[in-house]
C-alpha cells in the first residue's frame, strides 16, 4: 500500500509493532514482556479499541485483511485459549522439522491443520502446544462469545489463472519497489533470518536466498509465487466454508455498492 493510498482514508493497526518485537518464539522469549510478543489475542484487542473509536465518530469502519483466523478473531468474538507459553517446549518442537511438527498437528487437530500457515513454524508450533498441553484440539478452544458488532462479509472471487497472474503481478511490483533491500536493511538492524521466517512469505523467501538457498534471485522469486498460490488455496477453502460471506466477482463494484448499501440500509 502506498503513501497515496493510505492518505485517502485513515487506516488503522499498520505499522503498530517493531518487527524484532513481534510473534518471537525462542528459548530467549521469558526474557521478554509478554506486551513485546505480538499475537492475535493482541490484534483482537487493538482491533475492537479501532472500531469503538471509528463508531464513536460516527463512521463506518472496514476491517480488510487476507488471515481467516484474524479477522475472525474479531468478526466472532473469539474467546481465545487461555493457554500461557511454554518456552521449555517450545524450544524443543523448535529442534524438530517443520514437516513433521505440520503432520502432528494434523493427527493431533486437523482443524487447525487445514487453516493455519503451515509453512510458518511460529503458529505451528503454537497450535502444537494448546493441543499437547491442554490435551485438546486447538480449534476446539476457540469458542465464540456473543458477537460485538453485525457485520457483512464480503469476499472477492476471480478466476483461478487470472488470480494467479495478480498474485505474480504484485511480487514483481514488490521485487521492483525493493523489498530484498528491505530485508537486507532488517538484518542490518539486528533483525534475525529467524525472526524474518515469521514474518511472512515474501519475507522468508528472501531471506532463504540471502542465506544461499537459491541459485538465482529468479529462482527464489518464481518459488515464492508457486508458494503464495498454495497458501492462497487453502485460505479460500477456509473461506469457502463460511456461508456468510457474500462473493463478489472480480472487480464488480456495483455489486458492492448494492450490498454495503443493503447493509447499511438494514442496520
Amino acid at each position: 500500500m502506498t503513501a497515496e493510498e493510505r492518505a485517502l482514508v485513515r487506516h488503522h493497526l499498520l505499522d503498530v509493532v517493531d518487527p524484532q518485537d513481534s510473534h518471537e518464539v525462542s528459548k530467549r522469549a521469558p526474557l521478554r514482556s509478554a506486551e513485546g510478543r505480538y499475537s492475535v489475542s493482541r490484534f483482537q484487542q487493538q482491533a475492537i479499541a479501532a472500531i469503538e473509536d471509528i463508531l464513536a465518530r460516527g463512521y463506518q469502519p472496514f476491517l480488510v485483511g487476507g488471515s481467516p483466523h484474524y479477522i475472525q478473531t474479531v468478526v466472532d468474538h473469539l474467546d481465545m485459549p487461555a493457554i500461557p507459553p511454554d518456552y521449555t517446549l517450545r524450544a524443543q518442537l523448535e529442534m524438530r522439522p517443520l514437516a513433521e511438527l505440520v503432520a502432528q498437528l494434523e493427527e493431533l487437530d486437523p482443524q487447525s491443520a487445514a487453516m493455519i500457515d503451515r509453512s510458518n513454524p511460529r503458529r505451528v508450533i503454537r497450535a502444537l502446544e494448546v493441543c499437547l498441553i491442554s490435551g485438546k484440539p486447538f480449534s476446539q478452544q476457540r469458542g465464540v462469545a456473543n458477537p460485538l458488532y453485525r457485520s457483512l462479509l464480503l469476499g472477492t472471487s476471480w478466476p483461478r489463472d487470472v488470480l494467479y497472474r495478480r498474485i505474480d503481478a504484485r511480487v514483481d511490483e514488490r521485487m521492483r519497489q525493493g523489498m530484498v533491500q528491505e530485508v537486507r536493511n532488517l538484518l542490518d538492524q539486528g533483525v534475525s533470518h529467524e525472526r524474518l521466517e515469521a514474518l511472512g512469505l515474501e519475507y522468508r523467501f528472501i531471506s532463504r536466498w540471502l542465506r544461499g538457498e537459491f541459485t538465482s534471485e529468479a529462482e527464489m522469486v518464481e518459488r515464492l509465487k508457486y508458494a503464495i498460490h498454495d497458501f492462497t488455496r487453502r485460505q479460500l477453502t477456509w473461506f469457502r466454508k463460511d456461508k456468510r460471506i457474500v462473493w463478489l466477482q472480480g472487480d464488480d463494484l456495483t455489486r458492492a455498492r448494492e450490498e454495503v448499501g443493503r447493509f447499511l440500509g438494514e442496520s
